[in-house]
């Protein structure tokens, strides 16, 4: 393995003050947020009732990865997931790839959340006879009068100054939040268990074998969020067995969750009247439960914000652990003397998240995150596989059942669901990518080997 990015003296260690509960909440706050309440509902209208088969296939994809996850962030429990495992496993100029690729997936995804946070704000004004101003209420170009998305950019920043303090202090506030959503969530499990009518499962793949692969690839992203349980690794107490628990045990949960949940959705209504945008709201109205949609619209933002809240904590500590190897300023990885946290990325990332936000649809946030979400877990699958062949006596705190087989089907697979991706979002992928090696190879090139050079 190559030297990998150390944690560095102590003015560059975060504190370690996360346990093995925290961890796990970290992943359910972050897995759990959109893709139930919003995506589901676009996966009815492809794959039909046939979106309970999608969803176990998506969550078996996605377990792969988390395999893999699991056993390098036991061998390498540092902040920066799958950036610290790819400049151990391939060396800097891979990190830095991977790095930057981190950047992008995890700015694009705050910035859609934070969009479509907006959007069930908005909902929740109007129900209440309230409405912002229409040029404070969405993106350039999505409607006529249309200048600024007010509300999403000011979550943002308000969220990115909250996350300057201790993280021991944030986890805590995730766990309010996930206990508030998963109360919502079980409230809409057994109150829409009573009006599920078992026609309505039937038939079960009206659209072809086809639409269950591409809604899986769709729900694939309602999946995503445990990854960040391995950015927080530097900061849990005992990183080597808590953040494998802590994967493995927020996905487990979060898949029987939206089991059930998909189970409920499209037993309570046909497929054909299901909502796209807010389809539980639309299937409890649709059953002569307006007070309960009400509510669980509530729970959607409270939901989407618990997601909010953990990907603008994730994006600052990729950029912190690039800073402290010397492919960023060392001023990026300063930490706040009291708080020991990355204060001022944390900052300048909800600045340009929120930025991002205010002025892009969110279709082509989505797009964006999408993709880059993918060719970030095709690279851990090929590094635990590479280490398995290289090293395959190093110490493995956890170590992955049949890992060879995992970590090539894992790659496999999201190699697969890249491929299924529009031209437009490769395009943007190797835009993005060329503009980091343009600044790897300006900047973080030397940078990089001049603090290498003065710590020999």
């Amino acid at each position: 393995m190559h030297g990998g990015p150390a944690a560095g003296d102590g003015s560059f260690t975060l504190s370690r003050s996360l346990t093995r509960l925290d961890l796990v909440v970290i992943g359910v706050a972050q897995i759990i947020g959109a893709g139930i309440f919003v995506i589901s509902g676009v996966g009815v209208k492809i794959a039909g009732p046939g979106l309970i088969l999608s969803f176990l296939l998506a969550g078996g994809a996605c377990t792969l990865a988390a395999l893999c996850y699991a056993e390098l962030a036991s061998m390498m429990p540092q902040a920066g997931s799958a950036y610290s495992y790819a400049y151990g496993i391939f060396g800097e100029l891979a990190a830095w790839i991977i790095g930057w690729d981190l950047i992008l997936e995890y700015g694009m995804a705050a910035a859609a959340v934070a969009a479509g946070w907006s959007f069930y704000f908005q909902d929740l004004l109007r129900a209440y006879g309230l409405a912002l101003p229409h040029w404070a209420s969405g993106p350039p170009f999505t409607a006529a009068g249309r200048v600024i998305n007010l509300p999403a950019a000011l979550v943002v920043l308000g969220f990115a100054g909250l996350l300057t303090l201790r993280t021991r202090f944030n986890a805590l506030i995730a766990r309010g939040l996930v206990i508030v959503k998963l109360a919502v969530i079980a409230f809409i499990v057994a109150l829409g268990t009573f009006y599920i009518r078992p026609v309505n499962w039937t038939p079960l793949i009206p659209y072809g074998p086809g639409s269950i692969i591409q809604a899986a690839s769709l729900v694939f992203f309602a999946f995503l969020g445990f990854d960040v349980v391995a950015i927080t690794a530097e900061e849990s107490r005992h990183p080597d067995r808590d953040v494998p628990f802590g994967i493995i045990g927020s996905l487990t949960l979060c898949s029987l969750i939206y089991l059930a949940a998909a189970l409920v959705l499209v037993g309570m209504a046909p497929y054909t009247q299901i909502h796209p945008e807010s389809p539980f709201s639309t299937v409890f109205r649709q059953v002569g439960l307006p007070w309960a949609a009400d509510l669980i619209g509530l729970g959607a933002i409270i939901g989407i914000t618990s997601v909010l809240y953990m990907l603008l904590l994730a994006q600052p500590r990729v950029l912190f652990a690039m800073a402290r190897d010397g492919l960023l300023p060392a001023s990026v990885a300063a930490l706040h003397p009291r708080h020991r946290t990355p204060h001022r990325m944390t900052l300048l990332c909800g600045a340009a998240v929120a930025l991002a936000a205010s002025l892009t649809p969110i279709d082509k946030l989505a797009f964006l995150c999408n993709i880059g979400t993918l060719f970030a877990f095709f690279l851990v699958c090929l590094g635990m596989l590479a280490l398995r062949f290289t090293h395959p006596t190093l110490p493995r705190p956890f170590r992955c059942p049949y890992g060879k087989a995992v970590a090539a089907s894992g790659a496999l697979v999201c190699l697969a669901l890249m491929v299924s991706m529009p031209q437009s979002s490769w395009l943007r992928l190797l835009l993005w990518l060329l503009l980091g090696l343009a600044v790897y190879f300006l900047y973080a090139w030397r940078a990089g080997r001049l603090q290498m050079a003065a710590k020999e």
